[in-house]
């Protein structure tokens, strides 16, 4: 079975570490960067660079880009693919591509999947990729249709074989929805978290829960605009949510009120035991 990977960076990068070390199957593999194919090549990740020559003897096509750029390379290679080929893109939005990547699909004669590897550093590049990478996370999947149960299984086993722990089926507005809270809202308040002035005086102050919060703060800015564009809508509305409710405890320390700050306090803790038990 081939494989081809369009993008080695941490994404493109793992899932071609990750395929070589656990199944046999042959990578091809392309990028903007021709050192980064060089290097990809010179350590086994890859067994040949993709191009238009070999593109249809993919049997899967992962896209690792942008999200313009992914719909970027369908639009111009989509004469390249063929009919036989499962296109899977990476990409953190999933209705701005796979609404494009439908219709292309449904035009050129080829299987296009949404997908979401829940996954990541906040380090980027072909030498941050690892074979590890996917080992225990999730996998969000997004085809046209969630009635093929077979193409489904098929696709479940795949992600499995490379390591996910779970495979989860969505529709692209509900993985919008969901991962403007779980992934880009996370990135902003740590992004804006240490904008604080104390922060250049935390070194000797700091523990986990600095670490912790900070962790995402370092990031691809070019990457995350563009995926916060894209579900711009989602995720204002998760930073009003935020911002109410933190007003709610700003309001309580303003007033002095020690009973309403522990009651907001109280119902946080117990909301995320039980987040946790589901």
């Amino acid at each position: 079975m081939t494989v081809g990977i369009v993008g080695l960076g941490l994404i493109g990068g793992s899932l071609a570490k990750t395929f070589k070390f656990r199944t046999d199957y042959t990578v091809l593999g392309t990028d903007c960067d021709e050192m980064t194919i060089k290097r990809a090549g010179l350590i086994y990740a890859i067994d040949g660079t993709l191009s238009n020559d070999n593109l249809k003897e993919c049997e899967y096509l992962f896209l690792a880009l942008y999200p313009k750029a992914c719909i970027k390379y369908l639009e111009q290679n989509v004469k390249f693919i063929s009919k036989n080929t499962i296109v899977i893109d990476c990409c953190g939005v999933k209705q701005a591509v796979c609404n494009e990547g439908f219709k292309l699909a449904k035009k050129h004669g080829f299987t296009f999947v949404g997908g979401h590897p829940m996954a990541g550093t906040q380090f980027s590049g072909f030498t941050s990729a690892t074979h590890t990478m996917f080992t225990g996370a999730s996998m969000v999947l997004v085809p046209e249709h969630n009635n093929d149960i077979k193409f489904m299984a098929r696709l479940r086993d795949l992600f499995l074989l490379l390591g996910f722990k779970n495979v989860t089926f969505s529709t692209a507005q509900k993985h919008d929805e969901i991962i403007a809270f779980t992934s880009q809202l996370a990135h902003v308040v740590s992004n804006a978290y240490v904008k604080s002035p104390t922060a250049k005086s935390h070194q000797g102050y700091s523990a986990g829960s600095y670490k912790d919060l900070t962790r995402v703060a370092h990031l691809n800015p070019k990457m995350w605009a563009d995926l916060f564009l894209k579900n711009s809508d989602h995720l204002i509305f998760e930073i009003d949510n935020i911002i109410t409710e933190l007003t709610k405890y700003k309001d309580a320390l303003s007033d002095g009120n020690s009973e309403l700050l522990q009651q907001l306090l109280k119902e946080g803790s117990e909301l995320k035991d039980e987040i946790d038990k589901k």
